[in-house]
């Protein structure tokens, strides 16, 4: 596949989200991430699902729905109901992971699964084969505009290795600290679906921002690295 740009709307004005999910679409924004937080599992308030229905009316283009909540469970009907066409859920807080995925799935959503920092890939292992997309977090969860965790390029890769071992194509997925200065090295170690923040909604032209990111994004797809 190519790759797909998601601004997420967590660093954007949420006064004018609507305006900003036009100006991202206009630039060739291919999702619109929403990351959703409990206070809990994360140190951080963000939306639920009365906002993610609000936004499904503006957005022409998939909600990428990312739940970073300690229950996950109760509320991925509500987020589906809401318009959310991708589910992804963290596997820290999920002890029947597989469980979770099956039912994101007969939402009709397209269910994936979230590692932070410091969590190894082994612990998708078991779902590898089950899974819509793999999200890879390189920077700590919580808050927007933190800077990217180098460490995380080779995870990509060893998540695509994992997926590949189960005979999976899902895409691989990565949010944080992306900017213009690594995205070529996080789409040639495996990255196929980048969310960007700061990067696009603290510029003055979101909209130019998006389409520049994406040019270099998919510029990188014809690098060695990441045939």
């Amino acid at each position: 596949m190519s790759v797909q740009i998601a601004p997420s709307i967590l660093s954007a004005d949420f006064a004018a989200l609507g305006q900003a999910i036009a100006a991202v679409e206009r630039g060739g924004a291919d999702l619109i991430h929403v990351d959703v937080m409990d206070g809990h599992f994360v140190p951080n308030i963000t939306i639920g699902p009365s906002v993610v229905k609000s936004l499904k009316r503006v957005a022409k283009i998939p909600l990428d729905v990312h739940l970073m909540i300690e229950e996950p469970d109760r509320y991925i009907e509500a987020f589906a109901e809401a318009g959310a066409a991708m589910i992804s859920v963290h596997v820290e807080v999920l002890p029947h992971l597989h469980r979770t995925l099956g039912a994101i799935k007969a939402l009709g959503a397209k269910a994936g699964v979230v590692l932070n920092p410091s969590t190894p890939v082994v612990d998708i292992e078991e779902v590898a084969g089950e899974v819509d997309f793999v999200l890879v977090m390189s920077v700590n969860p919580g808050f927007g505009g933190q800077a990217f965790i180098p460490r995380s390029e080779s995870k990509v890769r060893d998540v695509r290795a994992a997926l590949d071992r189960a005979g999976n194509t899902a895409p691989v997925e990565i949010d944080g600290g992306i900017d213009h200065q690594n995205v070529a090295r996080v789409v040639g170690a495996g990255a196929r679906i980048i969310v960007a923040g700061s990067a696009v909604f603290h510029t003055p032209d979101p909209e130019r921002a998006t389409r520049e990111l994406k040019a270099a994004a998919i510029g990188a797809l014809s690098s060695p690295a990441a045939r």
